[in-house]
């Protein structure tokens, strides 16, 4: 998952796809794009074996010169039905049906296994925070992204990364895209539910350290975050990620708070703030902009670490 592109991305020259490329072409397709496929391969090869019919002959009881009849006997001889009412009588009619009935099996076996791998894959449903929040925190500049499953079920040992791609420029003009790790308060998480909040501080060692919105925007900023894990219900791994531009990014703004406790002392998560934003005061340590670095994060003891650690809002 992920917003759709900016920009346009040409690839010239690159080697043709070939028949090593049809499975993985396949596992692409939507789900109305395979049954199609296969309804349509079925009627196609009917349509084909049906004309060999018609043009040798040799099918008893069919209506002479009926293409229908062909049609239909391809279509018992490819599902093994055999009804009876049609029936080869002749040797090339018979070596036909040999062939068909190979065919069959084949084109069977193929769809069966296509069918039972798209259905096998389990395909994420997690959502990201359409915008990414820089404030502070604590007094400490820090970014925040909230994620979560849309199913509700856990996705157990879930790993995240986040990256930076920006572009530079050497001191003889040569244009240069790099991709920078932006280390996270904490990078895994035991479980991931409806919402998990990404916590990054902006400290002298961050690569957004020194840049403001305006720096970001001049070098063609992209944030990325990618997440694996194992969804409970299939025991299988899912695979996300979603990327932001520099425009998506909102300064001296946090992500609301969706979890709250009642008077009852229950938990209520309300995922209608899950996109939600609040302003909050300038950091004094990011309102130095470009000129100063924010304040180092502490060690273990750092609340906004213990904030990253324990709060999966």
């Amino acid at each position: 998952p992920g917003p759709q592109a900016r920009y346009k991305f040409y690839v010239l020259n690159a080697p043709r796809p070939d028949l090593r490329d049809l499975y993985h072409w396949l596992l692409r397709l939507p789900l109305w794009g395979i049954v199609l496929l296969i309804v349509g391969s079925y009627l196609g090869l009917n349509l084909l074996f049906g004309a060999l019919y018609y043009w040798l002959g040799g099918i008893g009881n069919a209506t002479p010169g009926s293409f229908a009849d062909a049609f239909f006997f391809s279509v018992h001889t490819l599902g093994t039905i055999g009804y009876g009412s049609l029936y080869p009588a002749s040797r090339a009619a018979n070596v036909l049906v040999v062939i068909e009935s190979l065919t069959g099996l084949l084109v069977t076996a193929l769809a069966t296994g296509l069918m039972f791998v798209r259905f096998s894959q389990t395909r994420p449903r997690v959502v990201f925070s359409r915008r990414i929040t820089i404030g502070g925190y604590d007094g400490v500049p820090t970014l925040m992204i909230r994620l979560g499953n849309e199913r509700g079920n856990y996705i157990f040992d879930v790993m995240m990364r986040l990256t930076l791609q920006r572009t530079t420029r050497s001191a003889e003009g040569v244009t240069f895209y790099r991709t920078l790790d932006v280390p996270l308060v904490r990078e895994h998480a035991p479980a991931l539910t409806r919402a998990w909040t990404v916590l990054h501080v902006i400290d002298d060692k961050s690569p957004l350290c020194g840049l403001d919105a305006e720096a970001l925007r001049s070098c063609e900023a992209e944030l990325t975050l990618a997440i694996t894990g194992t969804d409970d219900t299939s025991l299988q791994p899912v695979y996300a990620r979603y990327t932001w531009y520099a425009d998506e990014i909102l300064w001296d703004m946090r992500l609301a708070d969706v979890l709250t406790e009642n008077s009852d002392g229950d938990m209520v998560l309300d995922l209608a703030q899950f996109h939600e934003v609040i302003a909050v005061a300038p950091c004094p340590a990011a309102a130095e902009g470009a000129r100063l670095a924010p304040p180092a994060r502490s060690g273990p003891a750092d609340p906004v670490s213990q904030h990253g650690s324990t709060a999966q809002h």
